[in-house]
């Protein structure tokens, strides 16, 4: 049962939000919500857990973070780093993210790394960088790395690492999700459910859920519009164009339905963080909050 008392919290589910659903994709792009704002209005909008979003984009001293969150009454749950490790010799660029972002991670208190996988189109030009399908021995560099960076991680900072399966990434499709999954250590690996990115590439929630219970660690939640979708894959438009289309729409106005997904999560019967993602990037700044309230609203009423 959700909780209405303003913390976004069933019994074993916690309610979040993220940059991402202020139409932040850079750690500085002058088109983006100034982070103050961010913060205040994720208050405002009734939120008390966030994720860091692109590294930058929020103070990255501790010191002044801690402070900053700590007067709003917000917490953490996680931050996020992109990891090309399909790509030979690419670890060492991924580590040097993680021992910036996994660090402030720790100092704030969260518990989670989210690594979205390296994409072979560009979300700002749509154009192709690289195949859009991975060989085998590219499967199989991107899933020992994983799991190099997943028990690293663990190891040196505590953190759990939860995968994140991405539209324009090698890991887009439901077969691509259960391949990988079935590819990697369930203990070092485990997946960020994003209900948006799933349904985007034409998945099932739940049925990821049922079939993997064990390494859903950490869920996105998002919706999209089944006609917008449709029209960026007939037209093979990038995931960015997409979005500038309106691929992503708040709760309940897409699919999929939430109700189910939220019931789902909180059968696996363990903490599980759900943030709110709703990709809109770019977007005016007085747009993102009215959209907040309505979507915190309608979570925090599902049963």
């Amino acid at each position: 049962m959700v909780s209405t008392a303003g913390t976004g919290r069933r019994s074993r589910l916690t309610i979040g939000t993220a940059p991402d659903s202020w139409g932040v994709w850079f750690a500085d792009d002058p088109q983006q919500t100034p982070w103050e704002r961010f913060l205040d209005e994720v208050v405002t909008a009734g939120y008390r857990w966030i994720e860091l979003g692109p590294h930058g984009y929020l103070p990255t001293d501790p010191a002044r973070l801690s402070d900053e969150l700590e007067r709003r009454g917000l917490r953490v749950s996680a931050g996020t780093i992109f990891a090309a490790l399909h790509r030979p010799d690419h670890y060492d660029q991924a580590w040097a993210q993680v021992e910036q972002v996994a660090a402030l991670t720790r100092a704030m208190g969260g518990t989670h790394l989210v690594v979205i996988p390296g994409q072979w189109r560009s979300d700002t030009t749509g154009e192709a960088l690289e195949p859009r399908t991975l060989d085998e021995a590219g499967w199989q560099r991107l899933a020992s790395g994983m799991d190099r960076l997943g028990r690293e991680v663990r190891d040196g900072y505590g953190l759990q690492l939860a995968f994140h399966s991405h539209a324009d990434t090698h890991v887009d499709t439901q077969d691509e999700i259960e391949r990988f999954l079935e590819m990697t250590d369930a203990d070092a690996v485990k997946l960020c459910l994003d209900t948006g990115h799933v349904a985007y590439s034409g998945g099932d929630n739940l049925e990821i859920i049922r079939r993997y219970p064990d390494r859903i660690a950490y869920a996105h939640l998002k919706q999209v519009d089944p006609q917008v979708v449709a029209k960026a894959k007939a037209e093979d438009l990038g995931f960015g164009d997409a979005v500038k289309l309106g691929a992503m729409v708040e709760p309940p106005r897409g699919v999929p339905a939430m109700p189910p997904i939220l019931d789902a999560l909180e059968g696996l019967d363990r903490d599980v963080f759900a943030i709110v993602e709703q990709d809109m990037y770019p977007c005016p700044v007085e747009q993102p909050l009215p959209i907040a309230r309505r979507t915190f609203s309608y979570l925090t009423s599902c049963r």
